[in-house]
C-alpha cells in the first residue's frame, strides 16, 4: 500500500468560456500543483487533488465549494479541478491580510464565518533574555457573508494579543458557533487557549475562560486546539502541548467555560492535530505522531524556557491517521498518510467533500490529497 506520487504541474491555465448570455468566464487552475510536496511519499490509498489551494473549505447551497487565502476568495463547482477567479476580500482601504492559519465554517442558516489574524498589525518582539515577547501582538479577527462569500461584513477584531493560530471552527446540534484561538502571557512568555462562541451566526461574540497551564518560551504554554461536540453534547478540546501527548478540555456549557482539563493518552509531537466529525459519525484524528513509524527515538526540542520550558519532540516527518467509533475512547491502529525525511508536513485540515471522500491539505508542507474513509477502516470492526 506504498506509492510515490508526483504532482502534475499546472502553469495556470485559463480557459475563456462563453456562456449562453454572452458572458466571457474565466477560469483556472491554481499552480503549480502542490509543487512543494512532490517528493513526498504517500499511502496509496491516498490520491492528489488538482489544485494547490489549502483547506479550510465550505460547500455553498448549489453545491459549489468555497476556499480563501489572504487576500481573496475562490469558487470551485467541479470538485476543486478549476476555480473562479479570486474575488477580493476586503477593499483596498483595509489593512488586513487573512493568516494561512484560519478557520471557515458555513452555517446551517447559510452564513459563512471566517475567523484568523491579521498578518498586516503582526509583531513580534520576543527578547531571549526576557524569555518573553513584550507588547506582541497579531490579533484575531472575525467576518461574515451573508451572500456565499462574494462580500463581507461585520469584521470584528476579538482581542489584540498574540494569536499563535486559529485552527477550528464547529456548529452545535443547538446552534451555537465555537472557533479556537489562543492569547500570549507574559512575565514568563507562554500561550494559552481559549474559544469564542457566538448564538447569533457570528454577529456577536462571547470568550471563554482562559486555559493557562503554565510553560515558559515562545513555543511555551498550550497551543492550537482542535474541538468537536461530543454526542452526549460535551464540548471537547484537544490542545496541543509540549508533554508528549495532547491535552483534552471539556466544556459542558457550550464552550462558555472549560474546567475539566486532564491528559488525552493520545501521543503527539509538539504540533496541532485536526479532530473531524464525519458524516457516518465517526471522528477522525489526523496529527504528527511523536516518534517515525517503527522508530523508538527522535531528538528533543526546547527545555531551555526559549523555545519551551520541557523539552519535547517535534517531529513533523509523518501526518498520520486514526479513526474512532466510540468518541474517541479508542481509535483504530494510526496510519501514515504521508512521509518526507526533513520536511514538516503539518497543520492539516480536512473538509468532507461528500460522505466519506475527504480532502486533506496541509499549511506546512504542501500536501494536496483526497481519500476515502471506507479505505482505512479496519476489517472486522
Amino acid at each position: 500500500m506504498n506509492t510515490i506520487f508526483k504532482y502534475p504541474r499546472a502553469c495556470l491555465a485559463m480557459p475563456l468560456l462563453r456562456g449562453s448570455c454572452g458572458v466571457v468566464v474565466l477560469l483556472f487552475v491554481v499552480g503549480p500543483l502542490a509543487a512543494a510536496a512532490e517528493n513526498t511519499w504517500f499511502d496509496a490509498r491516498c490520491k492528489p487533488l488538482p489544485s494547490d489551494l489549502q483547506g479550510p473549505f465550505v460547500r455553498l447551497d448549489n453545491g459549489s465549494v468555497l476556499a480563501i487565502d489572504g487576500k481573496a476568495s475562490f469558487v470551485s463547482s467541479d470538485g476543486g479541478q478549476t476555480w473562479s477567479a479570486p474575488r477580493p476580500l476586503f477593499e483596498k482601504s483595509r489593512n488586513i491580510k487573512v493568516s494561512n492559519e484560519r478557520a471557515l465554517l458555513r452555517t446551517r442558516s447559510g452564513v459563512i464565518i471566517a475567523a484568523f489574524m491579521n498578518l498586516n498589525e503582526r509583531r513580534w518582539t520576543w527578547k531571549n533574555e526576557l524569555h518573553d515577547a513584550p507588547n506582541a501582538k497579531l490579533p484575531t479577527y472575525v467576518m461574515r457573508s451573508l451572500d456565499d462569500g462574494r462580500t463581507w461584513q461585520d469584521i470584528q477584531k476579538m482581542h489584540d494579543s498574540w494569536t499563535g493560530a486559529v485552527r477550528d471552527m464547529i456548529q452545535t446540534k443547538d446552534g451555537r458557533v465555537i472557533f479556537t484561538a489562543m492569547k500570549m502571557l507574559h512575565n514568563p512568555g507562554r500561550h494559552t487557549v481559549l474559544t469564542y462562541a457566538s448564538t447569533d451566526d457570528g454577529l456577536n461574540w462571547e470568550a471563554s475562560n482562559l486555559i493557562d497551564l503554565g510553560g515558559r518560551g515562545h513555543h511555551g504554554g498550550v497551543t492550537e486546539p482542535t474541538l468537536t461536540e461530543l454526542k452526549d453534547g460535551r464540548i471537547w478540546l484537544l490542545i496541543r502541548t509540549n508533554w508528549g501527548e495532547f491535552w483534552s478540555g471539556y466544556s459542558y456549557d457550550g464552550g462558555r467555560s472549560w474546567r475539566v482539563l486532564q491528559p488525552s493518552g493520545i501521543p503527539t509531537a509538539s504540533a496541532p492535530g485536526i479532530l473531524k466529525r464525519l458524516a457516518s459519525g465517526r471522528l477522525l484524528l489526523v496529527w504528527n505522531r511523536p516518534l517515525p513509524e517503527g522508530k523508538n527515538t527522535w531528538p528533543l526540542r526546547g527545555g531551555d524556557g526559549l523555545w519551551s520550558e520541557t523539552p519535547v519532540s517535534n517531529h513533523r516527518e509523518e501526518l498520520s491517521l486514526a479513526l474512532s467509533d466510540d468518541e474517541g475512547k479508542t481509535w483504530t491502529k494510526s496510519v501514515v498518510l504521508a512521509r518526507e525525511k526533513g520536511k514538516s508536513l503539518a497543520y492539516p485540515y480536512v473538509f468532507e467533500y461528500q460522505p466519506g471522500e475527504l480532502w486533506l491539505t496541509t499549511m506546512q508542507g504542501g500536501i494536496r490529497i483526497k481519500l476515502h474513509e471506507q479505505d482505512f477502516i479496519e476489517k472486522g470492526r
